[in-house]
């Protein structure tokens, strides 16, 4: 039994090696290719017999223990990758566990709480559920107002499937009622307020100048025609008003290695198991289950396959029983003779394929770096070698700290002078973040973004050498409870001189350079402070060159910090993705400063509480001080509010209300008097529907 599960495993590490053995070995050692393949003809032999055995067990044991149920016989069909919590775990993932009230399907979401499951959609990978609410609260869709309502296993579905609910004083008959649909009965419960769901497709144009967006992302059910793999069988308005009326949504799921295997079965027109004994999915071929609707007890019938004949459909009976341990049995001793060398030859064969396709990879990514180091030239920074980047740091001896796939070290450089390295791990991809760096910082100087000193590029290590920054990151200072520093060090006068050296810095990255340099990851972490507290603008690995003339960049996904991140980002209902993008980070950044208090908070039950912008408009336009525990002059509250008037003039959502940063910097050396209150550039939390 040890045996064989030793086969098992190595079979799982190695089997994705073989059909690609051809294009991984290098063209310059036939003799190796020629043992490769040698290797896999003797292990080809023995294969048949042994896996034939492995499968038709493991099939054998999910068909007779995960038949698939039914709530009621008009419910969604519940089998693999669902199952019901009547059933073993081993029946389906453990997120997706299923359960039946009444006639009901039953789904246990981690964030909307109990569901309704209406339709599943094995091939396409699309649960559509209702969310469960108490009879006193009469709108569903208020549930789906949520950040963010993804989970590890469910997700949002594509951008086209996803919506925008809108908030109108008045009511109107949409144009367009494939885009915009409503309003909502259940929201727009007074004569001021009417609430419509719009699509990605719709224009603001088509809505009325005074309906503000409320919440974004919300998804639409889908509805599939059976007859047509893509093709909606209801229009959007349709499907708009199941999400108004019954707050009826959809969710995608992804498994890791049992996802794309699944929907291959599906696809094939075949049901989709598990083997808890080779972990893995399979396609059910030798037997299947007929669906039984689940009514006190749970009625079983399957279908026994041989190889020559199937029998009739029966109950599990004495006969198709024996039949299949007989099989079992002659199977057992026919795989047990040859498993000894099956286990030795496999694990030469996936030794030697493993090295290879290591080997190949490292030398696509190294070939990638180099052609952008030889094309790039030899000027500053200096190019170290391995040996001479572990000698800078003491062979890393000194570790400032960690995050993701980077590790930063302390160091020296022969000069004296300290640095900071950072060490970037294999698993941050093609060296796409050690490109970037390079090419964007390495050649410019400037006093507010921090001085790239050299580089290291050896076979997999590579390495960024920084001018060393003592007092660490912003956010240190700017949050009380991320370290022991006291907000005292920030007094308003230095809050003003940070803020205007960063807004120099990405003025000089927008507008002071050959290309355009787009940061898109601005936030306290990465803005380091010098020994005179001097800001500097680090962490170029998201960075984007494009020319200075270009006014709107094209983005394949959303890039950034959750937080910071510019609302055009993720839909481009708002505008086009520019540096004005930056510029919404930045003010951000502002308000997060002068507030001591981050712009989302997690531990914060209620998120009406959190919403930082609109707390902070409400005391500027009330004239109310801060209640922050610094006493200070007359003069210091008139530049702390001139800190905030600036940044609420970088969030607004209209990217073209934001000012440039040369503009910012102007505002920030002028006079208070001078500047004019910015308008709302969000939606209060008082015109939201309240969140259960």
């Amino acid at each position: 039994m040890h045996i064989i599960n030793t086969h098992r495993r190595l079979k799982q590490i190695s089997g994705h090696f073989l059909y690609s053995l051809p294009s991984l070995l290098p063209s310059s050692s036939p003799t190796h290719f020629m043992d490769s393949k040698f290797f896999v003809g003797l292990l080809l032999v023995s294969l048949p017999t042994y896996e034939s055995y492995l499968k038709t067990a493991s099939e054998e044991d999910f068909l007779r223990t995960c038949s698939p149920h039914r709530c009621h016989r008009d419910g969604p069909e519940i089998r693999f990758p669902f199952r019901l919590s009547i059933h073993p775990p081993s029946c389906g993932e453990p997120e997706m566990q299923l359960r039946c009230s009444g006639d009901d399907t039953i789904l246990d979401h981690h964030v909307l709480g109990s569901c309704k499951v209406t339709t599943i959609y094995y091939r396409h990978r699309i649960i559509n559920i209702i969310p469960l609410v108490e009879p006193s609260v009469q709108c569903p869709l208020q549930k789906l107002v949520s950040t963010n309502l993804a989970t590890d296993v469910y997700k949002q579905p594509q951008s086209s499937q996803l919506t925008t609910l809108v908030r109108c004083s008045r009511d109107f008959i949409p144009a367009d009622p494939y885009s915009i649909a409503g309003p909502a009965s259940c929201l727009s419960n007074n004569a001021s307020q009417f609430w419509y769901l719009a699509s990605a497709d719709a224009y603001i144009s088509d809505l009325p100048r005074d309906c503000m967006a409320v919440s974004k992302g919300i998804p639409i059910p889908f509805n599939y025609d059976k007859k047509s793999l893509n093709n909606y069988r209801s229009d959007f308005r349709e499907k708009a008003n199941r999400v108004l009326n019954f707050g009826e949504t959809t969710f995608t799921w992804q498994l890791n290695n049992i996802t794309d295997a699944c929907q291959q079965c599906e696809y094939k027109g075949q049901h989709c198991g598990f083997s808890s004994q080779r972990h893995q999915a399979f396609c059910q071929k030798h037997a299947y289950s007929k669906v039984a609707v689940l009514d006190g007890v749970a009625l079983d019938f399957h279908i026994c396959a041989t190889d020559l004949h199937i029998q009739q459909i029966s109950f599990k009976t004495d006969s198709c029983r024996k039949k299949t341990e007989n099989m079992k049995y002659i199977i057992r001793i026919a795989a047990s003779s040859s498993a000894a060398a099956f286990v030795v030859l496999l694990l030469m064969v996936a030794t030697v394929l493993y090295l290879s396709l290591k080997s190949r990879y490292n030398e696509e990514i190294n070939m990638k770096v180099e052609m952008f180091l030889k094309a790039y030239g030899t000027s500053k920074p200096t190019r170290y070698t391995f040996p001479e980047t572990k000698k800078i740091t003491r062979r890393f001896k000194d570790k400032l700290g960690q995050g993701g796939f980077r590790s930063v070290y302390k160091g020296e450089l022969p000069n004296g002078v300290p640095v900071a390295v950072k060490m970037l791990e294999n698993s941050t991809g093609q060296g796409e973040e050690f490109i970037n760096e390079v090419a964007t910082i390495g050649l410019i100087h400037h006093a507010n973004i921090v001085r790239l000193l050299g580089f290291c590029s050896e076979g997999t290590r590579r390495a960024l050498i920084y001018e060393f920054m003592p007092n660490d990151s912003l956010e240190k200072y700017i949050f009380s409870h991320v370290s022991n520093i006291s907000r005292q060090l920030l007094q308003p006068n230095k809050m003003l001189d940070i803020a205007l050296g960063i807004a120099r810095g990405m003025e000089y990255l927008h507008q002071g350079c050959n290309q355009r340099i787009l940061h898109f990851d601005i936030k306290p972490h990465n803005i380091l402070l010098d020994y005179n507290f001097n800001p500097k603008i680090s962490d170029f690995g998201l960075a984007k060159l494009c020319a200075r003339d270009q006014s709107i960049v094209t983005l394949t996904a959303a890039r950034g910090t959750m937080g910071y991140i510019a609302p055009e980002l993720y839909s481009r209902n708002f505008g086009g993705v520019s540096y004005k993008s930056d510029v919404y980070s930045f003010g951000m950044l502002v308000l997060e400063m002068v507030s001591g208090r981050r712009n989302s908070d997690p531990n914060v039950e209620s998120q009406n509480e959190v919403y930082l912008p609109e707390w902070i408009y409400e005391k500027v336009i009330s004239g109310q001080e801060w209640e922050l525990a610094l006493e200070m002059t007359q003069e210091e509250k008139e530049k702390m509010r001139q800190l905030t008037i600036v940044a609420l003039w970088c969030i607004q959502w209209n990217p073209k209300n934001r000012p440039s940063m040369t503009k910012v910097v102007n505002m920030l050396t002028g006079r208070l008097q001078n500047l004019q209150i910015p308008p709302k550039p969000f939606v209060s939390s008082e015109s939201r529907p309240p969140v259960p």
